[in-house]
């Protein structure tokens, strides 16, 4: 039997790949990164660039080049907050939401293709199993922190 690391390790992996390989989207080539962005923006209204950075586990300089590259392809809209101007919100354009709701049909499409070799018992004890895995991961103290 897969030990625990090695049963995630091949899952992160086989996601990752799943991930990279949808993000083709008209003529924009959008990685792995950029769609995680993408949808951790459209989650949310007027997010504040921090709070995404930290929804992500991002510092904050590495995410903002991201930003700045992202709104150079028209995804991603920047303007600072009414209330503090030191604090930038971010929101998807036009460009933005039709790219990341392609991104979640095709991410939709595969992950309907991969539980099609499921029955439904199967898929409920997956979908429920990774929400109780993901609520422990939560409450890890250890968990979401760079290791090496």
């Amino acid at each position: 039997m897969e030990t625990k690391r090695e049963l995630f390790q091949t899952m992160v992996k086989r996601f990752g790949l799943l991930n990279r390989n949808c993000c083709e989207v008209g003529s924009l080539d959008i990685t792995m990164v950029q769609s995680q962005i993408l949808y951790e923006i459209s989650k949310r209204s007027n997010a504040p660039m921090q709070e995404v950075a930290d929804a992500l586990g991002t510092d904050i300089s590495t995410f903002s080049r991201q930003i700045q590259n992202m709104i150079k392809l028209d995804l991603i809209k920047k303007s600072p907050s009414e209330a503090d101007k030191r604090i930038y919100l971010l929101s998807l354009t036009e460009q933005g939401n039709k790219v990341a709701q392609e991104i979640q049909r095709e991410m939709e499409a595969h992950l309907d293709e991969i539980f099609s070799h499921m029955n439904e018992f199967e898929k409920e004890t997956v979908l429920r199993s990774m929400a109780l895995l993901n609520g422990a991961m939560a409450k890890s103290s250890v968990c979401c922190k760079p290791i090496f």
